[in-house]
């Protein structure tokens, strides 16, 4: 799980941190329906709160990989992210151990690349009310990505805005069953 953060911003994130604690809920909520389903959670904080050019942000993601095989293994990863963090692992889904990609609310700014994503899954959910990102902007990302991808689907949730606190069973829900259907194929 990757957290959302700002386009600029040196402070480091702590468990203060808006963005990381709503990513924290999330992950205690689907925790359990992860497991049962034979999956585990893991939820990276990234070192800094700004995007800030996206290169150290890419980072954090690529040693968090690192760090799941040297403690699991080869197993298969889907990338759950909202926001910043939606924005981070469409740039790491080219990772050998990645399956898929599931964007909520994503940020993905017009002319963002879908290659990292070609033969993975993309699933992207986005609210109408959202004034933080644009939901037009990841429903025309999902459109180039499923150029590319093995399978792209877009998903609108309605009158829902960025924060994924309105509507939280129904961010949940889609943040676990869409990793479970990137998992299974």
């Amino acid at each position: 799980m990757l957290h959302g953060g700002k386009d600029r911003g040196q402070q480091v994130v702590d468990g203060r941190s808006a963005s990381w604690r709503r990513s924290a809920s999330m992950q205690r909520e689907i925790a359990r329906g992860a497991q049962e389903a034979g999956a585990s959670t893991w939820l990276l904080r990234f070192n800094r709160r700004g995007w800030n050019g996206g290169t150290d942000r890419i980072a954090d993601a690529r040693r968090a990989l690192d760090d799941v095989r040297r403690e699991l293994g080869d197993v298969p990863v889907v990338l759950l992210g909202h926001s910043m963090g939606g924005r981070t692992a469409v740039h790491v889904a080219d990772d050998p151990s990645v399956r898929g990609v599931v964007a909520l609310a994503p940020w993905l700014p017009p002319g963002e690349s879908v290659a990292a994503l070609a033969g993975k899954s993309l699933y992207a959910a986005h609210g109408r009310r959202d004034r933080i990102t644009s939901a037009r902007a990841t429903a025309a990302y999902v459109q180039r990505a499923a150029e590319v991808a093995a399978h792209a689907e877009f998903r609108d949730m309605g009158p829902l805005g960025h924060y994924l606190l309105r509507g939280r069973r129904a961010w949940n829900d889609v943040a676990l069953q869409a990793s479970l259907r990137v998992l299974a194929g």
